[in-house]
């Protein structure tokens, strides 16, 4: 009896885990800042001031996130989040994650961002979030445009 019980909750616990990607919407990712930090003449650093939205009606946990920003079509760098942030439910949260860049690698962009103009942006990584049932994968895929004025 104990044996079926626990092969029983072995299954269903599996059913759960594999059935969360129906009932998990994806959190969406969108460029609202980038902040400069010049490390020497080649290089800076970059802070994206990415808006997360949860849409789920629970709170989900952002575990890791890998990405490439693109700007004006051009890559400009990549990074990793290894830290987990917390996003409640039906919200939208304001996260930083570092970018490390080469002047060289920013072409035509560096004219756009001096200006001003929006700058056109694409973000492509992947992500892990983990919620109360379980941990999935996501990609992200995301482009847009960014008005640097202030």
């Amino acid at each position: 009896m104990k044996k079926q019980y626990l092969i029983s909750l072995f299954a269903l616990s599996l059913l759960l885990v594999s059935c969360l990607s129906w009932v998990l919407e994806k959190p969406s990712f969108v460029l609202r800042e980038i902040i400069f930090q010049p490390r020497s003449f080649t290089e800076m650093n970059l802070l994206l001031g990415l808006d997360v939205q949860n849409p789920n009606h629970f709170d989900l946990t952002l575990k890791s996130f890998e990405y490439t920003i693109y700007l004006n079509n051009e890559e400009i760098g990549n990074g990793r989040l290894e830290k987990e942030i917390l996003i409640p439910s039906s919200s939208i949260m304001r996260i930083q994650v570092p970018v490390a860049a080469k002047f060289k690698d920013w072409g035509g962009s560096l004219k756009t961002i001096i200006t001003g103009d929006g700058l056109p942006y694409k973000i492509e990584g992947k992500t892990v979030i983990k919620t109360t049932f379980g941990s999935l994968h996501f990609p992200v895929s995301k482009e847009g445009h960014i008005n640097l004025k202030n």
